[in-house]
């Protein structure tokens, strides 16, 4: 059967706003409701399909989609529409605790399972330490489930009761007007199950709350940034549904000598003058200890050298980056006089050769 264009289901235009598209789907579940249409299937295949017409177009990307592809755009993002109530009681249960004066529930009443949230952890570590990586141990607060009752929030010993007012089903039969619809039983709240004595070690809760260490090892190569995924170390579920969990976000400190970028780490390495102009064979600091480096004659300041493989190993394929090395040549600040004798003697040489460099340039131009 060819599905009707969903602007079409819920009797509007094309440019109708979240507002309009939100009244005229209230109007058709109200109408179509399974309680209030019981046995007719042409009123349950409405039901469904103005779900799926309003769930389609109250989301911008899909209603994007289809407003250019048709029902083909949408069924490329694997939406294939609802399986049955439940889903769609799930989905719009804000609309119909608006309509019948109930919560999102299941559609037999009973609280659905409930994934449990994500927690946030942050972590700052030593830069060797996200060099090199390592194993630490970290403190998380979390609750847990309740040693004392295992969870079942009655006192130990004991155990829930069915609820006398739904008889264990977790709903309740309600009339109004000439229809009757399901909710919520409010004693129990969906579970069919009344807990007469807490436990008074949760107060009923069902958990309590702890500080729980656990070890995390750090990769080499890691960070600021980094995101490392502890999988059900999150918040507990609710109603039986499965732990959230838990993402440590690394920021690594600053060294003192050493830069990174990606995986390359630079140093400053100061030289002497002499050193500079002449050449020499100095010591480099690195990660794993000093390295020689020679330095050729001539070196201008902020000349780089590189050392290969003493760099950062990378998080994501083989081997290490390089670290690079910035060389400064100082000035001398305090000189002695056979310092300052040899400078000057130094300086006019340096007169002379530039006097003897001008002339020949000078005869080169004028043709001599």
């Amino acid at each position: 059967m060819m599905k009707r264009d969903y602007y079409e289901v819920l009797g509007i235009s094309r440019n109708a706003d979240e507002e309009t598209m939100k009244k005229a789907y209230r109007k058709l579940a109200l109408r179509y409701h399974p309680d209030r249409n019981p046995g007719n299937p042409e009123a349950e295949e409405r039901f469904k399909e103005a779900a799926e017409a309003y769930e389609v177009l109250r989301d911008p990307e899909k209603r994007s989609l289809y407003d250019r592809f048709g029902h083909a755009g949408v069924e490329g993002t694997g939406f294939q529409g609802f399986g049955g109530f439940d889903d769609i009681f799930s989905s719009f249960g804000d609309i119909f605790g608006d309509l019948f004066g109930f919560g999102q529930t299941s559609f037999r009443g009973r609280p659905r399972p409930r994934h449990g949230d994500d927690l946030r952890y942050d972590l700052t570590i030593d830069f060797d330490d996200a060099v090199f990586g390592k194993k630490v141990e970290i403190q998380i607060p979390k609750a847990e489930t309740c040693p004392s009752c295992g969870g079942t929030r009655a006192r130990p010993g004991t155990h829930p009761e069915q609820c006398s007012m739904c008889g264990g089903r977790g709903q309740v039969v309600r009339t109004q007007g000439f229809f009757s619809i399901s909710t919520t039983c409010p004693r129990c709240r969906g579970e069919g199950t009344f807990i007469k004595h807490l436990c008074p070690e949760c107060s009923g809760r069902g958990r309590i709350q702890s500080t729980r260490t656990l070890s995390l090892d750090i990769p080499p190569g890691v960070d600021t940034g980094a995101k490392l995924r502890l999988q059900g170390e999150g918040a507990l579920g609710e109603n039986g549904g499965p732990p959230g969990d838990l993402y440590v976000i690394i920021r690594v400190k600053p060294h003192e000598f050493f830069e990174r970028e990606n995986d390359d780490i630079f140093c400053t390495v100061p030289i002497s003058m002499s050193q500079g102009a002449l050449g020499a064979e100095i010591e480099v600091p690195t990660l794993e200890g000093t390295e020689r480096l020679k330095i050729p004659a001539g070196t201008q300041t902020h000349s780089l050298f590189r050392l290969n493989n003493k760099g950062v190993p990378r998080l994501r394929g083989r081997g290490r980056g390089d670290q690079i090395v910035r060389v400064v040549i100082q000035t001398p600040t305090q000189l002695t006089e056979r310092q300052k004798e040899l400078f000057r003697q130094l300086a006019e040489l340096d007169k002379e050769k530039s006097l003897n460099d001008g002339k020949k340039k000078k005869r080169g131009f004028l043709g001599w």
